[in-house]
């Protein structure tokens, strides 16, 4: 294997996945929040509640539509670079993934697509159904993606026959330790990126002494509140599964610690296992990736502590403008912490693909360096687009605010025909407008 080749395909893997796992975060976050504040605007019917869904599903919307196409280039691109993993390995990690591009493009668009053109025409209470299902189904969407990251680096479940893997026991696959320990540490990081990103927006429009004081003001308790509790439970499935590291991935967990002798005792222990070969994954990358992850966290770990308790106090909320600065700052920690520890749980794992059953050099695809260069850079590119596009276009509409126009906006024409009522007076607004309206 041409080491050049193996260097660019590791490279592009890893800038396209790390690229899309930025747009899942948010997304599964922001569905979250998006779906309990309909549920609490369903019921309460007031229109500071519907005009908060109808603000952050806007964003929401946003980051969703960017991240689909996101996910559409990664999947060519992991297609014509892994061809190896897909012939030895095919048999189990195409169900997974089969499965979920059913539920993320049949399921969840479509009900995303009911949810976004129901607004004022759906009864209002299918229309809260709709955003439900859409989050069950993002969440279902990501299990089925880590069930397959879990077989790579936990394989369970599986049998070989003529020198390819096969699926032998569906139930430990599904059940797999690594991919239940990922599925709630993902799930929670995707809540406490959302919290970040909603009390950040919500800052900057209180720093600016925006008239829309009580939207964000409300909005930046909710993140701020959502933020320390996902922080907790996100530690937690951490500690975990740094807990079981030692069992699952051992040379990982030494080269973690940096203790040299227990490095050549575990790399003694697989080359009799495995055969001559360097097992020792990059200490740079590995070590450094747990680092920043770590750092991250304490930071995001000191800010949700003081956070919590400013929250409590109304001037500070509205008026403590060094705090909103801060917060304003903060929306890249869950980002850095997330890639960190993506980059650890990957690079750690090294020189295996799929541990000790697959090596990475002999998953990649027989192509020339050439070819891999050009994909690169095409591929690199077309993230680089899309992640300055999604940028652009979160940033236009957050500093927008919460606008008439977008997402739920009733471009029906009024009931009186001409907007005037029988006294040729302008017709008083309904407030129950801003939610969708019944139809049975």
């Amino acid at each position: 294997m041409n080491q050049d080749v193996l260097d660019l395909a590791r490279l592009q893997f890893a800038l396209t996945a790390g690229g899309h796992f930025l747009f899942v975060a948010l997304t599964l976050g922001l569905a979250t929040v998006v779906a309990v504040l309909q549920t609490r605007a369903t019921f309460s019917r007031k229109p500071l509640h519907a005009r908060m869904v109808r603000f952050w599903g806007q964003l929401y919307v946003i980051n969703y539509a960017v991240g689909i196409v996101t996910g559409l280039v990664m999947e060519f691109q992991f297609g014509m670079a892994w061809s190896g993993l897909t012939h030895e390995a095919g048999n189990i990690l195409g169900a997974s993934l089969a499965v979920e591009t059913i539920v993320a493009f049949f399921v969840e668009s479509t009900f995303l697509g009911l949810w976004i053109f129901g607004w004022n025409r759906l009864n209002r209470w299918a229309h809260l159904a709709a955003i439900w299902i859409v989050v069950l189904t993002a969440y279902v969407s990501a299990y089925w993606i880590l069930v397959s990251n879990g077989f790579l680096n936990h394989p369970v479940g599986y049998g070989s026959e003529d020198g390819e893997l096969v699926l032998d026991d569906p139930l430990a696959v599904l059940t797999n330790p690594s991919a239940l320990l990922a599925f709630g540490h993902i799930v929670a990081g995707a809540l406490l990126t959302a919290g970040f990103f909603m009390a950040g927006v919500s800052a900057y429009h209180l720093f600016r002494r925006s008239p829309e004081w009580e939207f964000f003001g409300r909005s930046l308790r909710i993140g701020v509140f959502l933020s320390a509790p996902a922080l907790m439970v996100t530690a937690i499935f951490g500690g975990v599964q740094f807990a079981v590291l030692d069992t699952f991935q051992p040379m990982k967990s030494a080269v973690f610690s940096g203790k040299t002798a227990e490095i050549a005792r575990v790399q003694a222990e697989l080359t009799e296992r495995f055969g001559p070969g360097d097992y020792v994954p990059s200490e740079a990358w590995t070590r450094g990736g747990a680092l920043l992850m770590l750092i991250s966290f304490a930071l995001m770990m000191y800010l949700c502590f003081a956070g919590v308790i400013l929250a409590a106090f109304k001037k500070a909320v509205f008026r403590f403008r060094l705090w909103h600065l801060v917060l304003m700052a903060a929306v890249p920690l869950p980002y850095i912490a997330m890639i960190s520890g993506w980059v650890f749980r990957e690079s750690g794992r090294q020189p295996w693909v799929v541990y000790g059953l697959l090596k990475t050099e002999d998953a990649v695809s027989d192509l020339s360096s050439g070819t891999m260069r050009l994909s690169l850079i095409v591929f690199t590119t077309v993230f680089f687009l899309l992640a300055v596009l999604n940028a652009w276009l979160l940033t236009r509409h957050a500093r927008r605010g919460p606008v008439d126009s977008g997402l739920g906006h009733d471009e029906r024409p009024s009931r009186g025909g001409d907007g005037k009522d029988g006294e040729g007076e302008d017709e008083a607004p309904d407030p129950a407008d801003a939610l969708p309206a019944p139809r049975y």
